[in-house]
């Protein structure tokens, strides 16, 4: 199981941004979550059991999908996945 974080910052709260990628999440063999941050940004956790998978999902969101014009700048960080117990994916906000 490998895990990222990724902040997406631009215009991408009140486009529908958490819900184009919870919709695409369903898409890839991929669980996690993604909330608004009070900051303007979005973070997402996202885990998978195979790297291909998890970096095709966050290339599809970054550069192909309904939001990815929104997005204007990506910090992304490995984080451990072992803790987590994350399954399915949802939109949060906590």
């Amino acid at each position: 199981m490998i895990a990222r974080r990724v902040f997406y910052s631009g215009r991408v709260q009140g486009v529908g941004f958490r819900y184009a990628v919870k919709q695409l999440a369903a898409g890839y063999e991929v669980s996690g979550w993604v909330k608004n941050l009070p900051d303007g940004r979005v973070e997402l956790l996202a885990l998978s059991r195979e790297a291909e998978e998890l970096q095709a999902f966050l290339e599809e969101l970054r550069e192909n999908s309904a939001v990815a014009h929104h997005i204007k700048e990506v910090q992304e960080e490995v984080v451990s996945p072992a803790p987590l117990g994350i399954t399915g994916f949802s939109i949060t906000k906590d």
